[in-house]
């Protein structure tokens, strides 16, 4: 009797990591980009109709925990990666990177903000958690890339990727190179491996960051 339970168990085992390990198969479905929830954005060209900007906001990012975190005393980090992709394809042809920094002074009871981002660098403090969302995650006109890598009457769309703290110091490495970046000068090359595909990009990863947000806009048709 003992050594039928014994096979039992074993069996139950082996049949467990069988079904856990599944590998993915060619003809599994992927995910595609329209698959994220969406979410509206406002698109407008700059004063030479060159470079293609949006506003639009991500402060649900901002739960009860990152709130706490935020008070801290502990630096906390909003990467936000905003990248251009033209409908039916799921390889990005640009890549727009904000990065926002906030530490909470527990001296002077202020927020200290380090915003970088394309064609910005800048130092400020705010009193509130109010404060912070306005300034980390309320975006307006974020430079997303020169009219040359758009494909004309192709609809184009942003895929979104929000991350606080992320724990990879190579990606984050990666951000600091590409935010250095002038404003127009966004497209992605062959050798800018930051990035990848959809796939690759916006299938969830457990465990990399503290909390992480992935949406995309609607499109627009250059």
């Amino acid at each position: 009797m003992r050594r039928a339970f014994t096979a039992v168990v074993a069996l139950a085992v082996a049949l467990t990591v069988a079904f856990a390990a599944k590998p993915a198969r060619a003809d599994d479905p992927q995910p595609q980009p329209q698959t994220l929830p969406t979410r509206q954005a406002t698109f407008t060209w700059d004063k030479e109709n060159k470079i293609l900007r949006a506003t639009f906001a991500y402060r649900d990012v901002v739960d009860a925990d990152v709130s706490k975190k935020l008070s801290s005393g502990l630096a906390t980090v909003i990467a936000l990666r905003a990248y251009v992709l033209r409908e039916g394809q799921d390889t990005p042809v640009a890549l727009a990177v904000r990065t926002c920094r906030v530490v909470y002074d527990l001296w002077d009871e202020v927020y200290r903000i380090r915003v970088s981002g394309p064609g910005e660098e800048r130092n400020l403090a705010v009193l509130t958690i109010d404060g912070v969302l306005r300034q980390c995650t309320d975006v307006k006109e974020l430079p997303l890339g020169d009219r040359v890598v758009l494909t004309p009457g192709r609809p184009h769309f942003l895929g979104v990727i929000v991350d606080v703290n992320p724990i990879s110091p190579q990606m984050l490495e990666q951000m600091r190179r590409w935010v250095s970046r002038p404003a127009g000068s966004t497209g992605i090359g062959p050798g800018d491996a930051l990035f990848g595909s959809f796939v690759g990009l916006f299938v969830r990863q457990i465990g990399t960051s503290d909390r992480t947000l992935r949406f995309k806009t609607q499109t627009i048709t250059p």
